[in-house]
């Protein structure tokens, strides 16, 4: 059966913040290069096109409470699920398929005292309100950057930019150049708190004036702490990192 690229695959509640945008040559482009890219060999695109816009059906506009920016999908095989950074759970944190980007982000989390993480699933995030968002949906199998071209940051510009209007009391954590390049987009927006930081991935991580870690490991960026502390502060439920962690006892 030929996969198929529709707005119709966005949730109405992502659409109706995107207004006319679907009316733009912006969108046309990126339906026309999509649907191109499926047509020629649909098996090779990750994630899976019904999982393009997974982040956006987990996390509904009304439920978002904080953004985290990815780039673009995982572009090794049987890692791409629609989500930014998450990983099927079955891949074991020791394997040599485990991102290192997940891996310290698991290390920063158990340095702000909520714990490792017990696989690299972020499913439980996103329905808590986590927006996991790459800044391109779809990806080629083994070519990281593959997809940057088609016009996926029209679509996604548009939807950072209506989201900050519509909703005050968001956290957006922007980790490294390519996500902290949204940053004109967010802070125009009303009661926002913009995190920044290195890229969690690789050596990159101890890089820059702003680490996602310190050298050595020794401490972290300290953004999922200050993440809960400003929901609390908004009179708003913190997330639960790591299941089974009580997120109240950190203030």
């Amino acid at each position: 059966m030929k996969a198929l690229f529709s707005k119709d695959a966005i949730p109405s509640d992502w659409r109706a913040l995107l207004g006319d945008y679907f009316e733009s040559t912006d969108w046309q482009s990126l339906e026309k290069n999509l649907q191109a890219e499926l047509d020629l060999d649909s098996s090779v695109v990750r994630p899976e096109p019904h999982n393009f816009f997974k982040a956006l059906e987990l996390t509904p506009v009304n439920s978002v409470k904080v953004v985290i920016l990815g780039q673009d999908p995982y572009h090794s095989p049987g890692l791409a699920q629609g989500l930014a950074f998450s990983i099927p759970p079955e891949i074991g944190i020791n394997s040599r398929a485990f991102p290192s980007s997940l891996r310290n982000i698991s290390k920063a989390l158990a340095l702000e005292g909520y714990g490792h993480l017990p696989n690299g699933d972020l499913h439980s995030w996103a329905k808590q309100g986590v927006l996991l968002l790459n800044t391109a949906l779809s990806v080629k199998l083994g070519e990281a950057g593959s997809h940057t071209n088609l016009g996926w940051r029209s679509l996604i510009d548009s939807l950072i930019s209506a989201l900050t209007k519509k909703k005050q009391n968001l956290v957006w954590m922007l980790w490294g150049g390519h996500a902290q390049s949204k940053l004109p987009l967010i802070e125009n927006g009303q009661k926002q708190l913009i995190l920044q930081s290195s890229h969690p991935s690789g050596l990159g991580v101890y890089k820059t004036n702003k680490p996602f870690l310190e050298p050595g490991a020794k401490a972290s960026c300290q953004h999922f702490t200050q993440a809960n502390q400003w929901l609390k502060d908004c009179q708003l439920s913190p997330i639960q990192w790591v299941e089974g962690v009580q997120t109240d006892l950190f203030s």
